[in-house]
């Protein structure tokens, strides 16, 4: 026997007579917050050379925002998921796959897109320096890695001032940060910009935030490395994700059950050879 509602009709009655259009819908995008590290430029090639954390940035050739830099990122498909979108998406603007990819949340302010109602639900990207290739997307001008500098301005209500540095362009915001009452929730508002597009200068502080939280506890730094890398890359790496430096001998007991010797060495000119290591397999997620 089939079930019938209030008003007499079966399941497939009722869906035959829905009309999608009696309801407003949102289109659903999906935002890309790419970061890699790369080297600073050596002045003396006997000293190691500085690690910088970069952001993937999109100019766009468009309206709206034309002429901005904005996240790399598009509109889901019918036939996706949003997960398989950012997976898309981080392919076609870099050429890489099977990256550390994680969705940071919905951005759904009203009025975010002039263009209409817009729902993004941003995905963070974790990647090597050495594997990407950069190719701008139908809506760009340009695709290029921006330096970043984050810094909190207060405590609370938390604020942060962001700051992306280009070979030519330097753009800026300054975002605050609220909890809510909602489950502890966090709010990102935007109370300054200049030359980013849409809201998605809180989207990357979101993301830069998720990301320090993540290198506190020993895992996000090994995403950004190659396979083999020194004990000094890491510590680099984790000193320039949290904004700050930190003592040798502490960070080498805290991160040793997390790695392993190979039984490889440096070859660089102008250093003396290191010890190469891994990621230990078991802590691999």
């Amino acid at each position: 026997m089939e079930l019938r509602d209030r008003d007499g009709l079966t399941e497939q009655e009722f869906l035959e007579r829905y009309r999608p259009g009696d309801y407003a819908r949102p289109s659903v995008a999906c935002d890309m917050v790419i970061f890699t590290v790369m080297d600073a430029d050596a002045g003396n090639y006997r000293r190691l050379p500085e690690k910088q954390l970069r952001v993937l940035l999109i100019e766009r050739g468009g309206h709206p925002f034309l002429g901005c830099w904005a996240l790399p990122g598009g509109f889901v498909r019918p036939a996706e998921t949003v997960g398989q979108a950012a997976a898309r998406e981080l392919r076609e603007e870099t050429g890489v796959e099977n990256v550390y990819l994680e969705q940071l949340g919905v951005f759904s302010d009203p009025g975010r897109d002039p263009r209409t109602w817009v729902m993004s639900c941003a995905h963070m990207a974790l990647i090597g320096s050495g594997q990407v290739r950069l190719q701008a997307g139908d809506d760009a001008q340009n695709a290029a890695w921006f330096l970043v500098s984050c810094a909190p301005q207060q405590e609370k209500p938390a604020r942060f001032t962001l700051k992306l540095t280009g070979s030519d362009t330097t753009l800026c915001a300054v975002v605050e940060r609220r909890m809510t009452t909602s489950a502890g929730a966090e709010e990102y508002t935007i109370i300054e910009n200049d030359g980013l597009a849409f809201d998605h200068a809180k989207i990357i502080v979101c993301a830069l935030e998720r990301l320090r939280a993540q290198t506190a506890s020993g895992s996000a730094a090994f995403h950004l490395l190659p396979e083999r890398f020194t004990l000094t890359e890491l510590q680099q790496v984790h000193e320039v994700l949290l904004g700050r430096p930190l003592l040798k001998a502490a960070f080498r007991r805290k991160i040793a059950p997390l790695v392993q010797e190979t039984d490889q060495m440096t070859q660089n000119a102008g250093h003396r050879p290191s010890r190469l290591y891994q990621r230990k397999q078991e802590d691999r997620t």
